[in-house]
């Protein structure tokens, strides 16, 4: 049985959330986000608290029963107060701006990188080595986060690349054998 699943999730002021049969909507200040939950997982409103539940007695409902209440509370919190991850870059020359609503990054290639926001998703650059990506969807911010982060990591002998903000690189000592 789900601990997980079993907890309510409280709707906070100015929240609404609608269920069609499988289809669940959540309308807050942010935006709206809209899925279809699983066949499996019956979701209900009930004081002002979303509820989950599944049959205990099959393996597949129990093991999404907690998933779809995580899911459903990302929701919530996405369109209630929003999503942020912060990048850092570091490199002599590396640095980002904003071309429109692009995003232009210089990493070390021939030619700049243009990330294009998808939509829901806004870049900011605070500082030239700084991009926020925010937006109401988790998986999505966290996504496009990754994705930008692939165009150059973090390599382990000088740090240069591009990182979480307080992520830590664990350095590498160069070679000794030629000094």
């Amino acid at each position: 049985m789900s601990r997980i699943g079993k907890k309510p999730v409280q709707i906070p002021k100015g929240v609404e959330v609608k269920i069609e049969g499988q289809k669940l909507t959540v309308k807050g200040p942010k935006g709206i986000i809209t899925k279809n939950v699983h066949p499996l997982i019956k979701v209900s409103v009930e004081d002002n608290a979303v509820m989950c539940s599944g049959d205990i007695a099959d393996p597949v409902s129990k093991s999404v029963w907690g998933l779809w209440r995580v899911l459903i509370w990302n929701m919530i919190e996405g369109v209630a107060t929003g999503y942020r991850k912060i990048l850092d870059i570091q490199g002599v020359g590396y640095k980002a701006e904003m071309k429109g609503k692009d995003l232009n990054i210089a990493v070390g290639y021939s030619h700049p990188v243009i990330v294009k926001a998808p939509e829901g998703i806004t870049f900011k650059t605070e500082t030239a080595t700084r991009i926020v990506v925010e937006g109401i969807d988790k998986q999505v911010v966290g996504q496009v986060t990754a994705d930008i982060r692939l165009f150059r990591g973090p390599e382990p002998y000088k740090g240069k690349g591009i990182r979480y903000l307080g992520e830590r690189v664990r350095r590498k000592v160069g070679k000794a054998a030629g000094k």
